[in-house]
């Protein structure tokens, strides 16, 4: 997967598209293609009280969006962006963003 936790993304598509919802990536699910993005897809859960909410009443929480639906946000031009994987002379591989070549986080180690 091209996206990491803690990368900041975009939301292109969906219902928080509109406002150009931008947000860090808290969770990765890698089997599902979704992740879970900060501020993004919230919806109410009804709880009844018990000992730890003895009020009960809704809960606010994100639900996982496709990963197809966010683009990365460069951490240089501060523009959505695609991303490439290069390797490096000492046999590391590192994501860059397309659009101004900037390194933006190691992919594997070096060799």
């Amino acid at each position: 997967m091209h996206i990491k936790v803690d990368d900041t993304v975009e939301i292109i598509t969906g219902g928080d598209a509109a406002g150009n919802l931008r947000g860090k990536v808290l969770k990765v699910f890698p089997d599902n293609g979704k992740i879970l993005v900060e501020g993004a897809a919230k919806v109410y859960k009804h709880v009844k009280p018990s000992q730890r909410n003895p009020k009960g009443g809704k809960l606010s929480k994100e639900m996982p969006i496709d990963i197809s639906n966010v683009m990365l946000v460069c951490t240089e031009c501060k523009q959505r962006t695609k991303t490439g994987a290069k390797i490096k002379e000492d046999g590391s591989k590192v994501r860059y963003c397309k659009s101004c070549g900037a390194e933006i986080g190691s992919l594997s180690p070096a060799k």
